[in-house]
């Protein structure tokens, strides 16, 4: 499992995939859809798919793949050795999601909440197996929200398809097993050599489970928690726990309001507007000043506009 393409952006989403086996061309197959990652509120959401041709679909029985919760790392590593060295009849694709994704998605105008984000990627993960020239006729996932609503959702996108979608579909079913523990590994693998882009020095590694209710996740979060701009990409900043802490720790910003045009508000509370930073900097009229861009805006690439 190469991660490279991901850890030279780990601010975007990424796919990685093994290669189609010839049999999966040919031959009906079933796939397994699952996930890793979805509670935390450090670290990327995996999205695994696991296929191979209905007729060897027992011999995963034989690999004794299991739901990857139930395992330990060095398990899911090994079994994860199988299920690559099986690629003569066991293909793969994964979706990382990083935690920029899932926040900047989850609070963007338009409502995009965390199913909905599942649900598209779980589709896309399917349609890409189809694009690749594997054979389905059967697709089995762990449910995201009304199982029923679900499999309806699947049903008619991929008519022709067989689709279960069943709670706990990965101890039912070794095809999404095999899913599972395809995106545990990497999910762990991503999190274990996590490389920061903010300049954090030394960063600490002991930061629990990654789950809010960890009393390490909480100390992490609390140490790192910049006053001004928030949390490291590593964060899901829109996860309450992260909100609730920049609430009550970060400094306080106070919006102008809208019916108020922000520069003459400026201008009469003697301050300045927010707009004056980027116009500055974009070669607007105060040029009297001279800054240098915080790191906040250099590692997210952003810069100057000076038109809309």
């Amino acid at each position: 499992m190469d991660l490279s393409s991901f850890e030279m952006d780990n601010s975007v989403s990424c796919r990685l995939a093994s290669q189609i086996p010839d049999v999966c061309r040919t031959e009906d197959c079933c796939l397994g859809i699952d996930e890793a990652g979805r509670g935390p509120v450090l670290g990327p959401m995996v999205y695994g798919i696991c296929f191979c041709p209905v007729s060897r679909k027992e011999k995963l029985k034989e690999l004794k793949v299991a739901d990857s919760k139930t395992l330990t790392e060095a398990e899911r590593e090994r079994l994860f050795q199988k299920l690559d060295e099986s690629r003569n009849y066991v293909g793969w694709a994964l979706q990382i999601l990083s935690p920029n994704t899932i926040s900047t998605s989850m609070l963007q105008r338009t409502k995009y909440n965390l199913n909905a984000l599942s649900h598209d990627t779980a589709i896309a993960l399917v349609q890409y197996a189809l694009d690749n020239g594997v054979q389905l006729k059967e697709v089995y996932v762990d449910t995201v929200g009304p199982a029923e609503k679900y499999q309806e959702k699947l049903s008619q996108r991929f008519p022709g398809i067989e689709v279960t979608v069943k709670p706990k579909a990965d101890s039912l079913f070794p095809i999404v097993s095999a899913a599972s523990i395809c995106a545990k590994v990497a999910r762990d693998r991503v999190v274990k050599g996590w490389k920061f882009n903010e300049d954090l020095g030394d960063v600490d590694p002991d930061y629990g489970s990654g789950y809010p209710n960890d009393p390490k996740t909480k100390a992490w979060l609390l140490k790192y928690l910049d006053p001004v701009f928030g949390y490291p990409q590593f964060v899901r900043f829109s996860w309450s726990t992260a909100q609730t802490l920049m609430d009550s720790k970060a400094v306080p910003v106070h919006w102008d309001d809208d019916e108020e045009d922000g520069e003459k508000a400026a201008q009469r509370q003697n301050n300045k507007s927010m707009l004056s930073y980027f116009s500055a900097s974009a070669g607007g009229n105060d040029q009297s000043q001279t800054h240098k861009t915080h790191r906040f805006f250099t590692e997210r690439r952003l810069r100057s506009l000076n038109t809309l």
